[in-house]
């Protein structure tokens, strides 16, 4: 099984990159989403460890923004304790997936978070800083100060292209992506019998 992970900046399209292969996808911002929605037992330790910030369960993005925009320690802590959560959930994933052809990693702090093995193939997405902008302003969530404070856990993008073994550039046109995901893909397992 090759375990393809797709990097690269917040907003430049790396989900439906991931999706285009057409393989099993981990997505982890999907992943971190359930949780919120649905573990009890996550909500109570987050209620633990900021209960000035954290009053309601399904836990609320919009409250979870404020307390990281109020405190930008509340960051740390919140990714501190939801990343062994998904870091479980995605090994779960890859014993479930590991008899198929490859998988698609879809997580944001694949670098920062050491999940990256010597074998993977690491896909970069190039996106036009300007489209990027545009799209995430778009996002009914968006918050520039929220958007910043996230930039700044993220390994700069320059280091995650030079760390990559393909880039993929993202102009935002559908087909296009798709076919360059198709013409990746036939190259990626060029050399699988």
């Amino acid at each position: 099984m090759k375990r393809i992970a797709i990097v690269g900046k917040i907003g430049s399209g790396k989900t439906f990159v991931s999706l285009s292969f057409g393989l099993p996808v981990f997505n982890a911002d999907l992943e971190v989403s359930k949780i919120y929605k649905k573990d009890k037992n996550f909500f109570k330790k987050l209620k633990k460890i900021l209960p000035n910030y954290i009053k309601s369960f399904p836990i609320d993005k919009r409250e979870l923004q404020e307390t990281i925009l109020k405190n930008s320690n509340n960051l740390k802590k919140i990714t501190n304790l939801i990343h062994p959560v998904v870091r479980k959930k995605m090994l779960l994933f890859l014993k479930k997936n590991k008899n198929k052809k490859g998988v698609i990693l879809d997580i944001p702090l694949y670098f920062e978070n050491k999940i990256n093995k010597k074998s993977d193939v690491i896909v970069f997405v190039e996106s036009k800083q300007k489209e990027i902008n545009r799209r995430l302003q778009k996002r009914s969530y968006y918050n520039k100060k929220l958007l910043e404070r996230f930039k700044k856990i993220q390994l700069k993008s320059n280091l995650k292209r030079k760390k990559s073994n393909y880039i993929i550039k993202n102009n935002f046109k559908p087909k296009i992506v798709i076919n360059g995901v198709k013409a990746l893909k036939r190259k990626i397992f060029s050399n699988d019998k």
